[in-house]
C-alpha cells in the first residue's frame, strides 16, 4: 500500500469532458500541484453519495483557500457514471475521475475484492498530495467514515 512520502504511480484516469472520455496522466494531474484526492467504493453507493462526495462539495473553496490547487473524486467506475454522480451531486468543483479497470487502484494498492457485490472497488480514503509525493494517507476502515471526510482532510491542510 502507499504511503507518505511516496510519490503517486504512473497511471491513467478518465473524465467526461464535452461527452468524450479523456484520459488524464497522473503525472499532469499531480506534478507541481497540490491536490486532495480521495476514493470511494462506488459512486451512487449510501456513504459516498450522502456524506463523502458532498462533504468535499460544500467545502471545496475552503479546502482550495488553503492552496489546493484541484479536487479530486476517484473510484473504479466508467467516466460517464463518474461525470453523471458529479453532475447529481453539482459537483462543479471536484474533478470527477475514473479508474475504470482499477489499475491505478491496484498500483496505489488500496483496492479490495467485493465478489458478487461489485467486483474490484477501492477502498475510502483521502490523501494530500504535493507535487507528486504523497504528504497526508486516511485511510478508512471497513464499513467506517471518519478519517477521510472533508472536514477531516481540513484540519489536515
Amino acid at each position: 500500500m502507499i504511503k507518505v512520502n511516496d510519490k503517486i504511480p504512473q497511471g491513467e484516469l478518465q473524465q467526461l469532458v464535452g461527452g468524450s472520455a479523456t484520459s488524464h496522466s497522473t503525472n499532469d494531474l499531480f506534478s507541481g500541484k497540490k491536490v486532495v484526492m480521495f476514493a470511494v467504493p462506488g459512486a451512487y453507493t449510501p456513504t459516498c453519495s450522502a456524506a463523502h462526495l458532498p462533504g468535499f462539495v460544500v467545502n471545496a473553496d475552503t479546502i482550495k483557500a488553503k492552496g489546493v490547487d484541484s479536487i479530486i473524486c476517484l473510484s473504479v467506475n466508467d467516466a460517464f457514471v463518474m461525470n453523471a454522480w458529479g453532475e447529481a451531486q453539482n459537483a462543479d468543483e471536484v474533478m470527477m475521475l475514473a479508474d475504470g479497470d482499477g489499475s491505478f487502484t491496484k498500483a496505489m494498492g488500496l483496492g479490495k475484492e467485493t465478489g458478487s457485490f461489485g467486483g474490484y472497488r477501492s477502498v475510502r480514503y483521502a490523501m494530500i498530495v504535493e507535487d507528486g509525493v504523497v504528504t497526508s494517507l486516511q485511510v478508512e476502515q471497513p464499513k467506517e467514515f471518519k478519517v477521510s471526510s472533508a472536514e477531516a482532510i481540513l484540519a489536515l491542510l
